[in-house]
């Protein structure tokens, strides 16, 4: 499996001003070959006999012209304009058979990063290899051992990071524990609420850094633009925006790992977070928790140890179902955190119910998709009716 290492480096001027100029030829190729892409294409529509865009043909196009019209193109890696041609290539691709939106262009400050193959660089304990550069210091090692694909040059603020894809085996996981199935509840208040009863309430970056983000946007507001002032204003408020996001991603990987090392089969609600942020008094508490990140982190750290994640549907009414007995209740407001239920009198936390009611819905579907015996199945074996069989046979 292909494995991504984040590494922060460590360039002296020189070094910085190049990983910033390779950065730009790689940001120009990519805008220059999206232009290009769309002159061709309108080109195609008025005369069919001419042959379509395609990321190929664009690379041979630019290699042909650029020692003549582009020669500071040859100050860097040959890899930065050529990648960034094929990351276009690959937009398109995903954009036509419906997984992305159309591709738009690179902007500078927003969009500083280039790739480069496995053949054009190499790492060597803290060190990286790059091509027309030298050996630059990297902040730690490389964790992974196998064969490396790729890697990815960024900066984020005023800071560089090396992204180095390797492809490995799973041999580095510890071992897990075996649970069972656990149902994992996500909320504002509290980041996620397990069936276990286990309450996670998360880091809430952006709200404990609010004030400080308020004063250092209102700082960089009144500072001339293009000013030095206005740059070292800039660089402090994008500073502050990376530390708000690396605490966040960090209590996601905390908590996402502690979920797939002691659970094999996860149930998660199928969130609409795009509908959610719609409601304005709390969409910025529902930005700062991460759902889609949360739900991308435990569906990849599942795969890698063989456990299942399942989405249960959005529609599933899981906070106003009884996780004993199956009863549905009407109407259940936001404001009520506990309720007891009328038919067999349990008083449930909303969010553990709503956990509950999660974990049973995968452990029905894992057993009917298997097909095999399960422990719902094992129950009724035995003569007991699980929660969701008792709510069935009671509204029948």
């Amino acid at each position: 499996m292909y494995l991504a290492h984040r590494i922060r480096l460590d360039p002296n001027n020189v070094q910085a001003t190049y990983l910033a100029r390779a950065a730009g030829t790689a940001r120009f190729a990519y805008n220059w070959a999206l232009a290009e892409w769309k002159r061709q294409y309108e080109a195609c529509k008025l005369d069919p006999a001419l042959p379509r865009p395609n990321e190929a043909a664009l690379r041979r196009q630019l290699n042909a012209i650029k020692r003549e019209m582009f020669p500071w193109m040859l100050e860097v890696t040959k890899n930065a304009p050529q990648m960034a041609i094929r990351q276009l290539g690959c937009g398109f691709k995903n954009f036509f058979e419906g997984r992305a939106a159309y591709p738009t262009f690179r902007r500078k400050g927003h969009d500083d990063r280039f790739t480069l193959t496995n053949d054009q660089f190499s790492v060597k304990d803290k060190r990286i290899r790059i091509p027309k550069l030298g050996w630059l210091r990297m902040c730690e090692s490389l964790r992974y051992a196998g064969r490396i694909v790729s890697a990815s040059v960024c900066r984020v603020a005023d800071r560089w990071y090396a992204s180095i894809v390797v492809d490995t085996d799973a041999s580095f996981l510890p071992p897990a524990e075996n649970q069972g199935a656990v149902g994992v509840d996500l909320g504002v208040t509290a980041l996620a609420t397990l069936s276990t009863g286990e309450t996670f309430v998360g880091p809430k970056a952006l709200k404990s850094s609010l004030v400080r983000v308020k004063r250092l946007a209102r700082s960089l507001s009144r500072k001339v633009k293009g000013s030095r002032n206005y740059a070292k204003a800039k660089i402090r408020l994008a500073r502050l925006h990376a530390r708000i996001a690396d605490i966040r991603r960090d209590g996601l990987h905390k908590l996402t790992t502690s979920i797939t090392c002691r659970f094999q089969i996860i149930g998660i609600e199928d969130l609409h977070v795009k509908g959610m942020l719609g409601n304005r008094c709390l969409a910025r508490s529902i930005a700062d928790m991460g759902f889609g990140e949360l739900r991308r982190q435990l569906e990849y750290k599942a795969a890698w140890r063989g456990e299942q994640v399942v989405v249960i549907d959005r529609w599933y009414p899981s906070s106003k179902t009884c996780s004993r007995c199956g009863h549905r209740l009407d109407v259940l407001g936001l404001q009520v955190r506990e309720w007891q239920c009328p038919d067999c009198g349990t008083l449930h936390d909303r969010d553990v119910n709503a956990a509950g009611n999660l974990r049973n819905m995968a452990v029905s579907s894992t057993v009917a998709a298997c097909g095999g015996e399960g422990a719902g199945l094992a129950r009724e074996a035995q003569g007991e009716t699980g929660p969701r069989e008792a709510g069935i046979q009671q509204q029948s």
